[in-house]
This record gives structure tokens, C-alpha cells and sequence, in this order.
């Protein structure tokens, strides 16, 4: 059979399925682009902002700037763009913007989750109607004879709609895992960098906090012995 045959064979409910899955197909097609950008330059993002962090600070939030259009590098520059942040408020920026990337991330999988619940149903009503009209024309004399033969033709074609519905379900299920997947080991790639570049940026704090103290000190002994 073409496609036109099985559109009508099918029956009604195929057509709501061809059209969750152009949704799904489309969905999965730019997932796929967005996921391969992040991850073939994700290695040179993390490697270029925290090498400049462990060497020179100054230059860490230019380096961060030039990254912004990959998720982990607008992440990373949230709190590098603050003026002198105290650590707390460090803190505070990473947490707001790995929200943000997160949620960005999840993009498209509200509608995988519709298509795969969806689409076995659409494929079971379109079964279900197409049993009630073969079977509606059967009569008690009918049986065991050739007047039947119709209607078992016809209630192996009700079965095509379930069968497209599992098919758009599958599919969709089988890439909402992949990127659910991408996006949990995202999510740990997001804490781990964090992390080591709020740890950076409080050994930096405290040492900076360190050398204001010994200053402050000397001052009030000096005005001290002056009186």
C-alpha cells in the first residue's frame, strides 16, 4: 500500500496522527540541531573559561562575554558580569542562571510527552471505529459465509491506525529518552563547572579579604601611637 491507501484505509483518526507526527518529527529534528551545537563546542566553552579563571581572573569575564550564545557560557558569565559580588550573591547568580539554561534546555519535551500519550490513543479509536463499522453490516446468518469475508477485510485494515499510533509513540518515546538523557548529564556538567568556578572566585575573595585586614590593622596602630 502507498501512503494515500493507508491514509484512507486507516480511517479518520490518521489524520490527527499524521499531524502529531509532523509536531514530533519537527520537535525531534530541532532538538537534535540544538544538542549537537551545545555539545561539539561544550569541551572548548568549559576548558577556555575555567583555565582563565585558575590564571587570570581579570580576563575571565571578557572570555565568558564571547561565549553567550552557548548555554554553559552565558551560565558561567551570569555572575562574572556583577561588579565584585560577594560570595553569597556568587552563588546566587549561578543558581538563577542554571535555571534558566535548564529549563531552556527542556524545550520540546512537553510536546514529545503529548505525542506519545496521544498517539496510542488516536491509533486505538481509529481501530475501535473501524471494528464498529465492519462489524455493524454482520447479521447472525451471515456467518460462515462469504458475505464475512468483507468484514474480516476490513477490520484488518481498522488495525492500521493502531499500528501508526505505536509507531509516532515509539519513535517520539525513543528520542524524549535521548534528550532526557542529554539533559541530566548537562545537568552535571552545569553543577560540577559552578562549583569549581565558585570555589575559584571565594579563594580569590578570601585572599583579597585577607590583605585589606593587615592594612586596616597597621592604620589603627598608627593612630594609636600618634596619640
Amino acid at each position: 500500500m502507498n501512503f494515500a491507501e493507508i491514509m484512507e484505509k486507516g480511517g479518520a483518526s490518521m489524520w490527527p496522527l499524521l499531524f502529531l507526527s509532523i509536531l514530533a518529527l519537527s520537535t525531534i529534528i530541532e532538538r537534535i540541531w540544538f544538542w549537537s551545537r551545545v555539545l561539539l563546542k561544550q569541551g572548548q566553552v568549559l576548558n577556555r573559561i575555567m583555565d582563565s579563571a585558575a590564571r587570570s581572573w581579570e580576563m575571565t569575564p571578557k572570555i565568558a562575554r564571547d561565549y553567550r550564545r552557548h548555554p554553559l557560557g552565558e551560565y558561567l558569565y551570569a555572575p562574572l558580569k556583577l561588579n565584585n559580588p560577594d560570595p553569597d550573591l556568587f552563588h546566587l547568580a549561578l543558581e538563577t542562571a542554571a535555571d534558566d539554561q535548564l529549563n531552556t534546555m527542556r524545550r520540546g519535551d512537553k510536546l514529545l510527552e503529548a505525542v506519545v500519550a496521544l498517539a496510542p490513543l488516536l491509533g486505538l479509536l481509529g481501530t475501535v471505529l473501524g471494528l464498529i463499522k465492519s462489524l455493524s453490516n454482520i447479521q447472525l446468518s451471515d456467518l460462515g459465509t462469504s458475505s464475512t469475508a468483507g468484514v474480516t477485510l476490513g477490520i484488518s485494515e481498522s488495525l492500521i491506525s493502531t499500528a501508526a499510533g505505536l509507531i509516532v509513540a515509539i519513535s517520539s518515546l525513543a528520542f524524549y529518552r535521548i534528550f532526557q538523557a542529554l539533559w541530566f548529564n548537562e545537568m552535571r556538567v552545569f553543577r560540577k563547572s559552578g562549583s569549581d568556578l565558585e570555589l575559584i572566585y571565594r579563594q580569590r575573595w578570601m585572599a583579597l579579604e585577607d590583605n585589606r585586614i593587615p592594612m586596616n590593622s597597621n592604620l589603627e596602630t598608627s593612630e594609636t601611637v600618634d596619640n
